[in-house]
């Protein structure tokens, strides 16, 4: 099955845009409490480190590793866009593209808060 560079770009900022949703932003927060939470350590020398602690055991446990490791989410995300594409093109057509957009806009706001600000 040929794929065209286009395309390939297209689903890659695509898969990028839905792993970064899932693992970093906030409007996902409510989905990744379930897995995973934060908690507060002090050390001897009297600092406080925060902590990612992940469920611990059973599918929470898998899931809330999923959502603390880009690579591995990518893959699954990867995983979800094709097959939602292979079986429903349309509708998975306007998801890729609005992700894809969007990928593409986080990248350039990145670089504009680095460089141009």
């Amino acid at each position: 099955m040929p794929i065209e560079t286009f395309h390939f770009v297209l689903f890659a900022l695509a898969v990028f845009r839905l792993t970064h949703l899932l693992i970093y932003d906030t409007i996902t927060e409510s989905i990744r409490e379930k897995f995973i939470h934060y908690e507060n350590e002090k050390a001897s020398d009297g600092t406080v480190e925060t902590v990612l602690v992940i469920a611990d055991k059973g599918w929470r446990k898998w899931i809330g590793e999923l959502l603390t490791c880009h690579w591995c989410l990518g893959i699954w995300s990867s995983a979800f866009l094709l097959i939602g594409y292979l079986s429903f093109p349309f509708t998975f057509s306007i998801i890729i593209f609005i992700l894809a957009a969007a990928g593409v806009a986080a990248i350039l706001e990145s670089f504009v808060i680095r460089y141009l600000d």
